[in-house]
Order: C-alpha cells, then sequence, then structure tokens
C-alpha cells in the first residue's frame, strides 16, 4: 500500500484534473506510443499556441478524474499509452489538431474522446474535427446574413439602371422623330 503523502499527492492530482475536465469543452484522447520527441514537441508547441492543454497521464488517475465529475463509458478507450489534449475555449480545436497530427504522424492514433459530457466515438471525434474554425464560421455567418441584403442591393440598382435607360430611350425617340 502507498504511504500516505503518495495518497494525498495523487488525490491532488485527480482533483485538479477533474477540475480541468469539468471545465473542458471537448478532451480528446490519443496513443502517442512511437513519437519521437521533435515530432512531439512540435505537436505540444501546436497545440499550446492553440490553447489545447495535452498531457500524458496515468489511465488510473486519469479515470478517477473523469469518474468524479461524470463522465462514463470510457473504460475502453483509456487503456495502454494514453495522452489527453481538452480545451476550455474551443471545442474544435483538441480534436482538429490531433486529427491533423494524427495525418502527418502515423504513430500518433486518436482513441475517442468527450463532448459535452458524454464519451464519443472515434469517429465522432473525427466529424468534430471536420467542422472549420470559429473564425470561418464567423465568416459563413456574416455572409449568410448580408446575402439577401447585396441581392436586394443587386435587384434595385438592376431596376433603377433599366427605368434610367427606360427612360431616356423613350426621351430620344421622339426627338430623332422630330428632326427627321
Amino acid at each position: 500500500m502507498p504511504s500516505k503523502k503518495v495518497l494525498e499527492a495523487k488525490k491532488s492530482i485527480v482533483n485538479a484534473l477533474a477540475a480541468d475536465f469539468g471545465q473542458a469543452q471537448s478532451i480528446v484522447m490519443a496513443e502517442y506510443r512511437g513519437l519521437t520527441v521533435a515530432e512531439d514537441t512540435e505537436m505540444r508547441a501546436s497545440l499550446r499556441k492553440a490553447g489545447v492543454t495535452y498531457q500524458v497521464i496515468k489511465n488510473t488517475l486519469s479515470a478517477r478524474a473523469m469518474e468524479q465529475v461524470g463522465l462514463t463509458g470510457l473504460e475502453d478507450v483509456l487503456k495502454g499509452p494514453t495522452a489527453i489534449a481538452y480545451s476550455k475555449d474551443d471545442m474544435i480545436a483538441p480534436a482538429k489538431l490531433l486529427k491533423e497530427y494524427a495525418g502527418k504522424f502515423n504513430r500518433l492514433k486518436i482513441k475517442g474522446g468527450v463532448l459535452e459530457g458524454k464519451a464519443i466515438s472515434l469517429e465522432e471525434v473525427e466529424r468534430l474535427a471536420s467542422i472549420p474554425g470559429q473564425d470561418v464560421l464567423y465568416g459563413q455567418l456574416v455572409f449568410t446574413l448580408l446575402s439577401p441584403i447585396t441581392s436586394l442591393a443587386i435587384v434595385l440598382n438592376a431596376i433603377k439602371e433599366k427605368m434610367e435607360d427606360g427612360t431616356e430611350s423613350s426621351v430620344s425617340a421622339p426627338e430623332a422623330e422630330t428632326e427627321a
């Protein structure tokens, strides 16, 4: 049996993880076995830059922390070497970045994840990763909102031009008859 000091240290780790997992927008788990130090460093820097926390934690500690915040159904995912990526700010970033690096580094394998407090499969993590980023979604929203207004302005402008052309031709036609 571990000493009281070791147990207290593990409890504090589990409590800190539970607090982080409880605030996380999404969590993605991956097998990292076989990554070189350079690959791991590159990936960690990219994740950090995007505001994603990436940690390798003992599965038993991760499982207890997830259980503490009510996340269940992850027993199969938390087997073998598991790295956990999560973000408190961006729901899509952990999935998107890990999928990108899984394609770049063949040894990184996504195992599953958590979204809105529920376990999700590998396929669902990949679907989450395929959602465009927040900036792209904002751009699409603005375009969608402006599209009807822009179309209306184009139609009104075309009507105005047609009316101006029609007025000029009707004025110039009688003038042409009087000159002849």
